[in-house]
């Protein structure tokens, strides 16, 4: 087993008792064995770079069953990437809702934006260039660059990172043994069919060689896997211990007017959930009690506040979020508040977040699950 301080060396692919990881044998089971996406060309055909980034963006931190039904209703809604360029940023955010990590939605937008007004409305053939639009980062780059354009990039996600760990059996923990599984990437990645070759990777991480329990027989790298060899295939990658996740804690203000209509709020753009609308809430706060009194300083409006029992709980990437949710009625509908009415029944049009969502299902059911 592997314990700390525990390293292998890493050297040339394969060795004298073991063969060197072919590409070929790779893209041999790809043909056989790819997986139908609803982002994923045909056999024969040319990947479209509005759907591959498009996929490849919605695909950050979120998992491809999730993905699907998302990819199919912005592709029906916008066709082009053009037609995103001239949609409404609330749009947008609104059909993004429920995916989480909101800043992707609107690079989405503004890279969009970014190729209608630098290149004509088309993804540029270039690893460089794709690095310069908003929102696209080194792997992402990488990405279109092989699926779309077909260049040998090399492009390193979890599922790549888990398949090279395990053939060269590299046991130093990410993040800090990614410079090593890139460069061993690359020096994998062939001259023909680098775009199938991405995609196979990505497809022998997410089926065979998986997280836990990796069918190890069924591999087409079997024989030049020195984590099988060494046993050790199931405990790779190592990962650096991460610190425990914090709790912040605040209050959300449902307040509703005489025509049952109920605020919303943009929240600022900048941010976390920046652009979308929540209910209107107090800071979240770390501690291990909420300050109830001092929160309802951030109260949208004077009126008597009554507290629902129990409270809202929503976990983002980096703390936990407990919401106390208070409930108000404003009589006077003249009266100056930061924010617009909306009636329940036209929520489905607004671009509320997950934990919004959360607390206007708290707040509707009286704090009852």
């Amino acid at each position: 087993m592997i314990v700390a301080g525990d390293s292998f060396p890493v050297g040339p692919a394969g060795g004298p008792d073991l063969p060197a990881p072919r590409p070929a044998d790779l893209l041999a089971w790809y043909d056989a064995h790819r997986r139908q996406l609803p982002w994923r060309s045909a056999p024969g055909t040319v990947a479209d770079p509005y759907h591959v980034w498009l996929s490849e963006i919605m695909l950050q931190q979120t998992t491809v069953v999730t993905v699907g039904p998302y990819f199919q209703r912005f592709l029906a809604r916008w066709p082009t990437v053009a037609d995103l360029a001239a949609a409404d940023l609330d749009a947008v955010l609104k059909e993004w809702a429920g995916l989480g990590y909101y800043a992707r939605a609107r690079n989405l937008h503004a890279c969009a934006q970014a190729v209608v007004a630098r290149h004509g409305g088309r993804f540029p053939a270039d690893e460089s260039a794709l690095l310069d639009l908003p929102g696209i980062g080194a792997y992402t780059a990488a990405a279109i660059a092989a699926i779309a354009f077909d260049l040998p990039a090399t492009a390193m996600d979890g599922n790549v990172e888990r398949v090279l760990s395990r053939i060269y059996a590299v046991t130093d923990p990410l993040p800090g043994s990614k410079p090593t599984l890139k460069a061993l990437a690359s020096a994998l990645v062939p001259a023909k069919r680098p775009g199938d070759y991405t995609q196979a990777l990505f497809d022998l991480g997410a089926t065979l060689c998986s997280p836990r329990n990796p069918c190890c027989v069924l591999c087409p790298w079997r024989d030049a896997c020195r984590g099988r060899r060494d046993g050790i295939a199931d405990l790779l990658p190592r990962k650096a211990e991460k610190a425990a996740k914090p709790t912040r804690r605040g209050v959300a203000f449902w307040l509703t007017n005489a025509r049952g209509q109920v605020l919303l709020r943009r929240r600022p753009e900048s941010g976390l959930l920046g652009g979308m609308m929540e209910v209107p809430s107090s800071a979240w706060e770390p501690g291990a009690d909420l300050a109830y009194t001092r929160a309802l300083a951030w109260a949208p409006a004077a009126v008597d506040w009554q507290r629902l029992p129990g409270i809202v709980r929503h976990t983002f990437t980096h703390f936990h979020l407990e919401l106390t949710v208070v409930r108000g009625h404003l009589v006077d509908d003249g009266a100056a508040v930061d924010g617009v009415w909306c009636a329940p029944a036209d929520f489905h049009d607004q671009a509320l977040p997950t934990v919004m969502r959360k607390v206007v299902t708290w707040a509707r059911s009286g704090g009852k699950d």
